[in-house]
């Protein structure tokens, strides 16, 4: 559905620390910088990156906003989590763990990564 998705950050290297940390956890190799200083991780599936905001302004969180990464099991969302504190990350909402909704029953966690912005690891359990 989506061809890649891009993240203002505002100081690239404690970014590009704590995405290459907890990207790792979940099976990906570190990002690799271009020649505009931008930070992409590139997969078949599509392309996550990074960059300082082109207008000159600080990078924000999206109010409303969530980016989601898949994982394989509840254990690699811990670890993400805990990782993802170790480098830059705050931690918000509840602790890692099961939720259930609309969308079926779900282990998941929440993170701000170091420019404010919302992502989340999710396990679809059976």
């Amino acid at each position: 559905m989506f061809s890649h998705i891009m993240l203002g950050a505002d100081d690239m290297e404690k970014s590009r620390k704590f995405y290459d940390a907890i990207m790792e956890v979940l099976g990906h190799k570190p990002g690799f910088m271009d020649d505009k200083g931008r930070c992409f991780y590139m997969e078949k599936s599509g392309i996550f990156s990074l960059s300082v905001p082109i207008n000159g302004e600080p990078a924000s969180g999206g109010n409303g906003s969530t980016i989601g990464f898949v994982a394989e099991n509840p254990e690699t969302i811990d670890k993400w989590h805990e990782v993802g504190l170790a480098n830059g990350g705050t931690t918000l909402e509840d602790p890692p763990g099961v939720r259930e909704g609309a969308g079926g029953k779900l282990y998941l966690a929440y993170l701000r990564d170091p420019s404010g912005n919302k992502i989340c690891a999710l396990h679809r359990l059976a």
